[in-house]
């Protein structure tokens, strides 16, 4: 499950506090404050005038600076620009994915704590001692991708290339904005892991599922692009019929059959074959083309249970 996402700017005071605290429990050896400073004197450090003026200078033009993260916490990195002292925010990262869960998240955090980033200013007010900046504002591809986030809407077909494939599904580039495509909807029948049925750089079709704008969260499917072979499967099959399957995967209590892409049956053990034998193994494999029975057709809940056992027992193979 996706956690929720701490909202983007504005921040109150009480939300600063709560970030540098968090730092100095994470990363104390990396925090801003240094061992002795609390976070309301790290607050109030920023008190050169010059350095402020320089800070609203390229905030007004629009100029990317170089920071260097100091410190990470659940909402960001705390970063450090000429000894102004500043955070960016998860959202504003830009190879940092928006569908991790929090210790994902914070485990990518931590791993750019030292590093430099071309940024942009995009919150700054002395007053309350916000410098906040965005690593995303200042890729070349910043407008064209937040122009496309407005175009997406529920119901669309984009094509995508993969970026990155994972064990709960794969990410997709629309271009300039990334999708989750998440492993219950690559496709119809089963998948054991996405790598599978997908590989990073692959160009697919996907239908773009939600949009959420503030979060930058899409999500998106490749099987809704095709019918879902349940909901006339009992129009296109029927109990008695003798028809031809793939074992994908045998199992203590029998053995899974394809009849055809997403629309998968159990051979339950008992209706494998006649007499004793020690495990389903010895009778089918995976891979393996076999003759079935069809005893129950259940569409609603995805369900067909099918025979070995009868098939063998006569009939004549059904189209």
């Amino acid at each position: 499950m996706i956690n929720e996402w701490i909202p983007d700017l504005p921040l109150d005071d009480a939300y600063w506090e709560s970030l540098l605290n968090d730092v100095e429990a994470i990363a104390p050896e990396r925090s801003v404050n240094g061992p002795h400073r609390t976070a309301g004197e790290t607050l109030r450090r920023f008190d050169s005038t010059e350095l402020w003026q320089e800070a609203q200078r390229v905030h007004e033009s629009g100029e990317a600076v170089v920071v260097q993260s100091t410190g990470c916490n659940r909402g960001g990195l705390l970063i450090d620009w000429n000894g102004l002292h500043g955070f960016m925010p998860a959202s504003h990262i830009t190879d940092l994915s928006p569908h991790l869960d929090e210790d994902s998240r914070r485990a990518e955090l931590a791993q750019r704590v030292g590093k430099s980033f071309n940024a942009k200013v995009i919150e700054l007010d002395r007053i309350h001692s916000r410098f906040v900046v965005s690593e995303r504002a200042a890729c070349p591809g910043h407008d064209r991708g937040e122009s496309l986030l407005n175009e997406l809407c529920e119901g669309q077909v984009r094509p995508g290339a993969v970026t990155k494939v994972c064990t709960f599904g794969a990410f997709v580039d629309l271009g300039g904005v990334e999708g989750l495509l998440h492993i219950s909807e690559i496709s119809w029948g089963r998948v054991n892991h996405p790598a599978d049925l997908l590989r990073t750089g692959q160009q697919v079709q996907v239908k773009i599922m939600n949009v959420e704008r503030t979060q930058k969260r899409v999500a998106l499917s490749v099987k809704r692009l095709q019918p879902d072979p349940w909901a006339t499967v009992e129009q296109r099959y029927t109990v008695g019929q003798i028809v031809e399957g793939v074992v994908t995967s045998v199992v203590n209590f029998g053995a899974f059959t394809r009849l055809e892409e997403g629309l998968e049956g159990l051979i339950h053990i008992s209706e494998l074959a006649e007499g004793n034998f020690l495990h389903p193994h010895n009778v089918v494999h995976e891979g393996e083309t076999v003759r079935v029975r069809i005893l129950a057709i259940d569409g609603a809940h995805r369900r067909l249970g099918l025979s070995l056992r009868q098939a063998n027992d006569g009939g004549q193979l059904l189209d």
